[in-house]
């Protein structure tokens, strides 16, 4: 639902823009791995990015071993937030949603951290359920779907959890217009979150000095082992022994094994996201990553020194997921829960009323 922003210098066209479609809101999402921004104005069709900020962060470094955020994991994540506060201020962004999942849910010190971030930065994280964590990742990727075909399952591969949403494609809410969107009337049937990531599986099972088969094979174990006893997604199963469905597939591991795929020289957006990968593509780049030392891994233009630990993690909870609910596509996606939010921002159906303030003081940016 996202427009591509406009060049620098391209024509406007004739049609003038309401002060509204000139309004930024923001959207930010404090993962157990990443810290993303966007900042977006309306627009016709759901909205326009103007700019957007990511950096790694690592904010569940040794949370599974721990039970806390670490003092230096709290350090690089609150100094990403303050370049985050800086451009939500200098964008005049009316109002705010900003989340922290699965890391701040589970340590001890979350609640604590969290207050921390607001008298450093003025931003008021709100820790998510990770329920409302799929569904905001559902609505980000809503326009991924394949409306040809009955069910998708889309695959939030975080830092410190996984949400799997099993989605009726031909029931009602997809087609909502974007003033009238609302997260909780998404067709989600079922949905899973489990507390593995790319970070926590990552230091659950150490690489060691080179992959090998047998270590990536003990992460794909561990993953089916927490998701294939889950009952409630069962009545959809007859629709994927069809081949009547896909995946979709959102996380910075999955991203970069499309990068992979493509032998890009550096990573590109505009063709990853939005790219078909079929279930030979998807085992040859893990093939390829496996083959690869994690210095050689940490060479490819897609991945980086920062995901070079992390990739092979990603891939093994994607094909855990492939092995249990077996489809012949996935749909990369390079979007998902911070898209969720600002269409949740923007929507009529989630604006509450200002309150009037006297003697016309310059308000500060509404935190939803």
């Amino acid at each position: 639902m996202s427009d591509a922003p406009r060049a620098p210098g391209a024509p406007q066209g004739r049609r003038r823009r309401s002060p509204e479609e000139s309004t930024c809101y923001a959207a930010l999402d404090l993962g157990t791995n990443n810290c993303r921004l966007l900042v977006a104005t309306p627009s016709p069709r759901g909205f326009r990015v103007v700019e957007a900020y990511s950096r790694i962060v690592r904010l569940g470094e040794g949370l599974s071993q721990s039970g806390q955020l670490s003092e230096a994991a709290m350090d690089r994540s609150l100094a990403a937030l303050k370049v985050c506060a800086e451009k939500i201020r200098r964008r005049k962004v009316v109002r705010v949603k900003a989340v922290a999942t699965q890391a701040c849910r589970g340590a001890t010190n979350g609640p604590d951290f969290v207050r921390r971030v607001h008298e450093e930065t003025g931003l008021k994280l709100q820790i998510i359920s990770p329920r409302e964590e799929a569904q905001l990742s559902v609505a980000g990727c809503m326009s991924l779907f394949d409306r040809e075909q009955d069910a998708a399952l889309v695959v939030d591969v975080g830092g410190g959890s996984t949400e799997l949403s099993w989605v009726d494609l031909k029931g009602g809410g997809l087609d909502a217009k974007p003033r009238q969107f609302a997260a909780w009337k998404l067709p989600i049937k079922a949905w899973l979150s489990i507390p593995v990531g790319v970070v926590t599986l990552a230091e659950r099972f150490p690489e060691g000095e080179r992959a090998d088969e047998n270590w990536f094979r003990s992460m794909v174990d561990d993953v089916k082992a927490r998701i294939e006893a889950f009952p409630h997604a069962e009545p959809m199963r007859q629709i994927f022994a069809e081949g009547r469905a896909h995946l979709v597939g959102t996380s910075g591991a999955i991203t970069s094994l499309a990068g992979l795929h493509l032998g890009l020289p550096r990573y590109d957006r505009n063709v990853v996201d939005g790219l078909w990968m079929d279930r030979t593509d998807c085992d040859a780049a893990s093939e390829r990553l496996l083959s690869l030392t994690a210095v050689e891994r940490a060479q490819e233009p897609c991945i980086g020194a920062d995901r070079a630990d992390l990739v092979l993690a990603g891939a093994a909870i994607l094909q855990a997921v492939q092995e249990l609910w077996p489809c012949s596509r996935v749909r990369v996606a390079d979007r998902g829960l911070r898209e969720g939010l600002l269409m949740s921002l923007m929507s009529d159906q989630q604006r509450r009323p200002r309150r009037r303030r006297r003697g016309g003081a310059s308000k500060k940016p509404e935190a939803a």
